[in-house]
């Protein structure tokens, strides 16, 4: 089942809603080093954070978060020119996984920002597919 997301005001949110959006700023600006102690300065049950924090998010920060997952020939230089590639389409990179190379290939997950993007993720995708190091590649 595809996820559906609706824009609603502030203003009408339960209030438990509008908790797990504060912990989830308080975590991200290091105010608080744990859910426990976010979820404790807020009044809210650390049940109920982990039970929405996957389906609330604050679209005033604009921030989209994609994962770009890459199929990578195992030769030197091929991670460095994915990386570059996707800074040069103006994505900020947020996290990076890598396998370990078999039969000559090896799985990569890179996150991405795309807010501060020039291009669409199509172009993006495109791109990187055109890389002579990527074996393939898709968004997640």
């Amino acid at each position: 089942m595809q996820r559906r997301f609706y824009l609603v005001s502030a203003d009408v949110l339960p209030e438990v809603f509008l908790k797990v959006i504060r912990v989830k700023e308080l975590l991200a600006s290091g105010q608080e080093q744990s859910v426990t102690a976010a979820a404790r300065r807020v009044e809210l049950s650390r049940s109920a954070y982990y039970k929405y924090k996957d389906c609330i998010f604050d679209s005033e920060n604009g921030q989209e978060l994609v994962t770009v997952m890459a199929t990578l020939r195992d030769r030197t230089g091929a991670l460095q020119s994915l990386l570059a590639a996707i800074s040069d389409a103006g994505a900020s990179i947020v996290t990076i996984n890598q396998a370990t190379p078999e039969n000559g290939t090896a799985q990569v997950s890179v996150t991405i920002r795309t807010s501060t993007m020039q291009q669409t993720l199509d172009e993006l995708t495109a791109g990187l597919s055109r890389l002579a190091a990527v074996v393939a590649v898709r968004l997640g």
